[in-house]
């Protein structure tokens, strides 16, 4: 695993302000373990790496580095479905304007 994934537990812990003993014992692990995460000397399983993305409310791209986003990106996508949505109820509305002046 990449150190991003290290330091970004890291970074997110100091960032919320808790100690490795709060976020340890909320994630359900021994303090040590979480150093050991923390410092890169430990690699996680995927089981954890689901859990700590659930703790901190950012994605698993984000702690590996594959992201500045903590969403993963997905507030972005979501914002251009919602674009090409309006986009789509136009041109729907639109068609039936055309369709309802051929029937006049």
């Amino acid at each position: 695993m990449s150190t991003a994934f290290a330091q970004g537990i890291s970074a997110l812990r100091k960032a919320a302000g808790l100690s490795q003993r709060e976020v340890s014992g909320g994630l359900g692990i021994s303090q040590a373990l979480l150093s050991h995460y923390e410092n890169g000397s430990r690699e996680p399983g995927l089981d954890f790496v689901a859990r700590i993305c659930d703790y901190y409310n950012v994605s698993a791209d984000y702690l590996l580095g594959r992201t500045d986003c903590p969403d993963g990106g997905g507030g972005r996508m979501a914002a251009e479905i919602k674009e090409l949505a309006a986009e789509l109820r136009a041109l729907t509305e639109r068609a039936e304007r055309i369709v309802e002046g051929d029937r006049e």
